[in-house]
């Protein structure tokens, strides 16, 4: 009997992310579309971020260069969580140095209105993006992704990132009910917007919860996780087969709840350890990560000293995929990312 054709689907990524048996560990790494590269400043220059997001052929490019530069298992979807939030109609901005600025914040039932569902053909250029990049990667795989109701939430009520989300918090508590509405309107967002990505080609996908560590357990299982969970069992009902990811910051205490919610792949940070996040989640999930992005500046004695404890860790786990424990940090040596996907790959060759 001869082995399959390569294909995503039989890729080491998708492979670890369903707990089956793979020739290496798969890596990638969180924010490698861009950033550290200099040919994806190159193709940047001069074009704002959202203008890029939103042009296929200058997604399809950014998203293939880090797969060309490091042979990475998987390519990461070159978009920003805001870019469904843009297409549903919002005056929002990515300001340089500061991040997603929204022009009219929603803080009253009146504002909610302003927020309509996002339907698939509000986002034309997501689907070719995706369609042309499925052609360009051929066997690697490409993940789709989304940012998480709670971290949508928080950005449309503070009006752009926040140090302490008093606004969000005041809000949660103090008018559940909207807070319950506009969350299951951004859980509706998300998960059409990962659907789309999937429906054109995508094999997995992350939902992304950047600010979900600010929470108590308490408040994240009765304010956000209903949710999460509606984005990721919604998306499961009509995508089977195709892994999804859960990662939070700073969600060390958060763990069972996120990986509950509904995931193939829990998510882990730089903060806890795989042996950890293992232990908490009962060893029911593969997980995902999770080298500290500072370690990259290391000297390569140290760093390589951490990748080989973390690709131990790894094989305790029922599949574990290689990653950093947050983004690259744009700083970061091209060089220094394309050694550890070698090395992790030399380590964990079967």
């Amino acid at each position: 009997m001869t082995d399959p054709l390569p294909s995503p689907a039989t890729s080491p990524l998708v492979r670890a992310g369903l707990q089956q048996e793979v020739p290496h560990t798969p890596v990638w790494f969180m924010r490698q579309a861009g950033r550290s590269l200099p040919e994806y400043r190159k193709v940047r220059e001069g074009i704002p971020m959202l203008e890029s997001c939103r042009t296929p052929e200058l997604v399809t490019e950014i998203t293939l260069q880090p797969v060309r530069r490091h042979g990475v298992d998987a390519a990461i979807f070159f978009s920003d969580i805001v870019v469904p939030l843009m297409a549903v109609g919002l005056d929002l901005e990515i300001v340089a140095g500061v991040g997603p600025v929204i022009a009219e914040p929603i803080r009253t039932r009146a504002d909610l209105d302003r927020l309509p569902e996002l339907t698939p053909d509000m986002v034309p250029d997501i689907t070719e993006s995706v369609r042309l990049l499925v052609a360009e990667l051929g066997p690697t795989p490409l993940i789709g992704f989304a940012g998480a109701p709670f971290t949508l939430a928080s950005y449309l009520v503070e009006g752009g990132p926040s140090k302490n989300h008093e606004r969000t918090k005041a809000l949660m508590h103090g008018d559940p009910e909207l807070w319950h509405a506009l969350c299951a309107r951004l859980a509706q967002i998300s998960g059409v917007f990962l659907s789309v990505q999937a429906e054109a080609g995508a094999s997995a996908v992350q939902l992304f919860d950047s600010w979900a560590g600010f929470l108590s357990r308490a408040d994240y299982l009765e304010h956000v996780e209903p949710h999460s969970r509606a984005v990721l069992s919604t998306f499961a009902g009509a995508h089977p087969g195709v892994p999804r990811i859960h990662f939070g910051v700073g969600t060390g205490e958060l763990l069972p709840a996120m990986a509950e919610a509904g995931t193939e792949v829990i998510g882990v940070d730089y903060r806890v350890s795989l042996t950890d996040a293992l232990e908490r989640t009962g060893g029911r999930y593969a997980v995902q990560g999770n080298l500290d992005p500072a370690l990259l500046f290391a000297p390569w004695e140290a760093l390589e000293r951490r990748v080989r404890e973390i690709v131990e860790e790894g094989r305790r786990a029922p599949g574990h995929i290689f990653n950093l424990g947050h983004g690259v940090l744009p700083s970061t040596d091209p060089e220094v990312l394309t050694r550890v996907v070698e090395l992790v790959h030399r380590l964990s060759a079967r």
